[in-house]
């Protein structure tokens, strides 16, 4: 009696261990597909977003963007530890307001520091300057190992380290300057998974779930036929 109760609960458990596997890769691989159907819209409206000057209105993501105005340089902070061609440095960060009094953030781009942690030195125009780049709607980035702000340095872009020094941004977003006055070096690129890599997540996840199910199904033969010779066990003792 007691091997047949041990039996059924080695039985439940394989079908309940087995199962949590095929839920998990199902459920992970529809997530996956969905952030591809998200990834490929994104690219899709980027593509399509239309060139705008001075915008009044918010702009579509991508969007590219002409702006007139002046640099509010006094303000600058830096995305720290950016890479470009195997060089380290940072991202200038500089509001700019523009001839309309709207307030952007602009991505101004990539200035080499090394190692250093000594704020980089950087010309930025005082007079009246054009400017054009891509929109970007702000969006959380990921996990942060610590606090975003560090003196002069930024982990990932934020509007928040401006709140109550300037007047409020006009939108919730920035600018990643490609050409004009004042811009560095551009290092960024939207989009760095594209969808394709989010496809094959999908049918990677849904092939271990298709695993998991022949397992399951392959390994319930020996547990019902142990199941079996118990119950006869215990039935001839009767």
């Amino acid at each position: 009696m007691k091997k047949y109760s041990s039996c059924r609960w080695r039985l439940y458990g394989w079908y309940t261990f087995w199962l949590s596997l095929v839920l998990l890769g199902g459920f992970l691989g529809a997530w996956q597909w969905d952030r591809a159907n998200n990834k490929q819209a994104a690219a899709s409206a980027r593509d399509n977003a239309p060139a705008l000057v001075d915008p009044q209105t918010l702009p579509t993501e991508g969007a590219e963007l002409t702006l007139n105005g002046e640099y509010i340089s006094e303000h600058s902070f830096f995305l720290d530890n950016r890479i470009v061609d195997g060089r380290l440095g940072v991202a200038v960060l500089t509001p700019f307001k523009d001839r309309f009094g709207q307030y952007w953030l602009i991505q101004r781009g990539f200035v080499e520091t090394g190692t250093s942690r000594d704020s980089p030195s950087i010309s930025t125009p005082q007079e009246q300057v054009s400017l054009t780049g891509k929109w970007q709607q702000a969006k959380d980035d990921g996990l942060l190992f610590g606090p975003n702000l560090e003196e002069e340095r930024l982990q990932q872009i934020s509007l928040t380290p401006w709140q109550g020094v300037i007047p409020d941004f006009r939108y919730q977003g920035w600018v990643h300057a490609q050409t004009g006055d004042g811009v560095f070096l551009e290092w960024w690129q939207a989009n760095v998974m594209p969808a394709s890599r989010h496809i094959a997540y999908a049918f990677q996840w849904w092939g271990l779930a298709l695993v998991a199910l022949i397992t399951m199904w392959v390994g319930r033969r020996y547990l019902y036929s142990s199941l079996e010779h118990h119950e006869g066990g215990y039935d001839d003792s009767h």
